[in-house]
């Protein structure tokens, strides 16, 4: 009987797991973001003028 090649590398199960999860993670968009992006967009005037101030308050004139 001869004896098991040592040389060899075996993957463990972790990796395996690792590249499945990663897969699924980076297959699609997460339901929340995607909910995020269906709401639809309330702006007012009086919003967007307190987005411009805070603009000109943190410094970008432009």
């Amino acid at each position: 009987m001869s004896k098991a090649d040592k040389s060899k590398t075996h993957e463990s199960g972790g990796t395996r797991l690792r590249e499945f999860t990663r897969q699924e993670r980076e297959s699609g968009v997460h339901p929340s973001v995607a909910a995020l992006h269906s709401r639809p967009q309330t702006r007012s005037d009086e919003n967007r003028k307190v987005t411009e101030y805070s603009r000109i308050e943190r410094g970008h004139t432009v």
